[in-house]
């Protein structure tokens, strides 16, 4: 089975999805790094040399390579879901689950202010402020294809050890 977590930049897909590799026994693969190697570039690179749109085309067909791994936990970039056909290909898989690490706007946003500069969409944003209403806004854009998932579990104020246990509770 490939579980596929999904949510939006500092839902933490990466850290939920390294514990619940460990725990399970299964590979565990940060799907932006497989993009990068790919890619032979960065993401942040990708954006400014070769823009958006040739990023979600790449990351659309790269999508297609992990859809259907054995025994591996993905870790989603937080726009993957959302366009294209992705979220459906996602739903579709033969052996997959995805799961919704879903995050509300204050601990979103107290998480990626001080990392922004390696976000390429949020690299703009000045201001907490700012960041809160940039948030907002992708948040309502992006819920309809998160909401989609097979699983989902709210992350605010939970520690890495009981959210892996809530997700296991509801593969099992």
């Amino acid at each position: 089975m490939t579980l596929f977590l999904i949510g939006y930049m500092g839902s933490g897909k990466s850290v939920i999805g390294k514990a619940l590799a460990d725990i399970l026994n299964y590979e565990y693969l940060d799907f932006d790094n497989y993009i990068e190697t790919k890619e032979q570039s960065t993401i942040k690179e990708i954006f400014e040399t070769k823009g958006e749109i040739y990023f979600r085309k790449a990351e659309y067909n790269y999508l297609r390579d992990v859809l259907d791994l054995p025994k591996t936990v993905v870790s989603l970039g937080g726009g993957t879901p959302c366009y294209g056909n992705n979220m459906a290909t996602i739903l579709e898989a033969k052996h997959s689950t995805s799961i919704y690490l879903k995050a509300n706007i204050p601990t979103l946003s107290e998480r990626l202010f001080e990392e922004r500069e390696k976000r390429p969409l949020i690299s703009h944003v000045s201001t907490v402020k700012e960041l809160n209403e940039f948030i907002g806004k992708h948040l309502f854009e992006r819920a309809p294809y998160y909401e989609q998932s097979h699983i989902s579990v709210k992350t605010d104020n939970r520690s890495v050890e009981d959210l892996v246990k809530a997700i296991l509770l509801q593969l099992f």
